[in-house]
């Protein structure tokens, strides 16, 4: 397990936000990135991983229509502290796993599902 202040590890997504394209971040719409310790039971239910990193929840851009934005909540993208700092064993490793973790959530706002971005060594 990596020790790392909650400042560092913020930070970590702040730079692995930054690495995504201007071209990509300007068709984000209506999505917020957060950072948490623990997944919630809830959202533990839905995946196949133990060890969930980071989750996607919202409708992907591909799957809104015209009436889609009014009154919807803003889509979440959530990294998960605590069980990426007990996956890797380096500072830089996290910051590496953080930033597969933020592009493949990501791509999922943007419609990308996991068998594509396995394809694409997203996974």
């Amino acid at each position: 397990m990596v020790d790392m202040t909650q400042e560092a590890f913020d930070e970590a997504v702040a730079e692995a936000l930054d690495l995504i394209p201007v071209e990509l971040t300007e068709q984000m719409d209506n999505v917020v990135v957060l950072v948490e310790d623990e997944p919630t039971a809830e959202q533990l239910e839905g995946s196949e991983d133990e060890d969930l990193l980071g989750i996607y929840e919202g409708t992907p851009l591909t799957e809104r229509d015209s009436w889609w934005a009014a009154g919807s909540l803003p889509d979440r993208i959530t990294i998960f502290r605590g069980p990426t700092l007990r996956l890797c064993e380096s500072a830089e490793e996290v910051v590496e796993e953080v930033a597969i973790t933020v592009v493949h959530e990501v791509a999922h706002h943007f419609g990308i599902d996991d068998a594509r971005l396995h394809d694409l060594g997203w996974s």
